[in-house]
């Protein structure tokens, strides 16, 4: 089967065997997604060697629990070893010994095939496109922020970063009924959030609304990101960090301390949440469609990933 690979930074459509472990449910994909993780990945961040990418839909063509087999499902990125105490709580996503597709130890989606334990498919309603399906595993995320902090609708909420986790995340956090700012630095993706009725703005004129947000939501991953999220945050407010930062970041610990400001990481989310959001058509997520191409032009595909203004570009085997 055709599947693209990571191999010590250096990127590749290759021909490897069909995966075939008896244990897991065998998936053939429809769509994949790229995002930034895969294009990090093929700089060389985590060390990962095989196959990348870990957003999909596909279709279960073989699993010893026959009602999966033939269903469109998604997958939970994260697959625990099923025997620490985290894995028993249902926690596999903090597992010290997880696999994770396309990231961790695990071949990922950007191929004919993948293979995951049954635990973690989730059928996709009949409504859902396959496109739309596609982008669960980063809604997920997004979703995964009210997993972390309480928000509701007298709660002012910055959200730093227009690319497509912000995008994602300023959307799910206006279903709260909270007051959403989203900032970013490019019209074009700004506009998306504006239209379903978020305010928008650029990081020099948000800047004046010092100490106003009960809530912001860091997802630029960048240092200038952060001071920014700390200078908007009132007193006792919640910093909620969504985005891994590249090289050491400085931090104002005396502004934390003495504002009180609590700080959370949040990472993956559960799939369910989102499911519901994509079957509801609450989330804008065709905006964030850019391109698509073939498998076999995944190579081209990453390149056009990585260029400024290309949103989420999709691989279709």
């Amino acid at each position: 089967m055709l599947a693209l690979q990571v191999d010590k930074k250096r990127l590749a459509l290759r021909e490897i065997n069909k995966p075939d472990n008896s244990d897991e449910a065998l998936v053939r994909v429809l769509l994949s997604g790229i995002c930034n993780t895969d294009l990090e990945i093929a700089r060389g961040y985590a060390g990962f060697n095989g196959t990348i990418g870990h957003e999909f839909v596909g279709v279960v063509e073989e699993s010893t629990n026959a009602d999966l087999i033939g269903r469109r499902v998604v997958g939970e990125i994260n697959a625990g070893c099923g025997q620490c105490e985290l894995c028993r709580r249902g926690d596999s996503r903090h597992c010290p010994s997880r696999t994770v597709l396309g990231i961790v130890a695990r071949d990922g989606a950007h191929a004919e095939f993948l293979q995951l334990p049954e635990v973690n498919l989730l059928p996709v309603p009949e409504t859902i496109a396959d496109e739309h399906a596609t982008f669960t595993e980063p809604l997920a995320a997004a979703c995964g922020i009210l997993e972390r902090v309480s928000i509701t609708k007298d709660d002012r909420v910055a959200v730093i970063g227009d690319g497509k986790l912000g995008l994602l995340c300023a959307q799910v956090v206006a279903l709260t009924g909270a007051e959403t700012l989203l900032i970013g630095k490019h019209d074009p993706k700004l506009r998306i959030a504006a239209r379903r009725g978020i305010e928008t703005s650029t990081p020099k004129y948000a800047s004046k609304r010092v100490r106003e947000f009960d809530v912001v939501v860091e997802a630029s991953g960048s240092a200038s990101g952060f001071d920014l999220a700390l200078s908007l945050l009132r007193p006792k407010g919640t910093l909620v960090l969504k985005s891994t930062f590249h090289g050491a970041t400085e931090i104002e610990a005396a502004r934390i301390v003495v504002d009180e400001i609590s700080i959370i990481g949040s990472r993956c989310g559960r799939f369910a949440p989102a499911i519901d959001l994509l079957k509801r058509n609450a989330i804008d997520v065709d905006s964030l469609i850019s391109e698509e191409y073939p498998l076999a032009r995944a190579v081209h595909a990453m390149k056009r990933a990585r260029t400024k203004g290309v949103l989420k570009v999709l691989l279709r085997p």
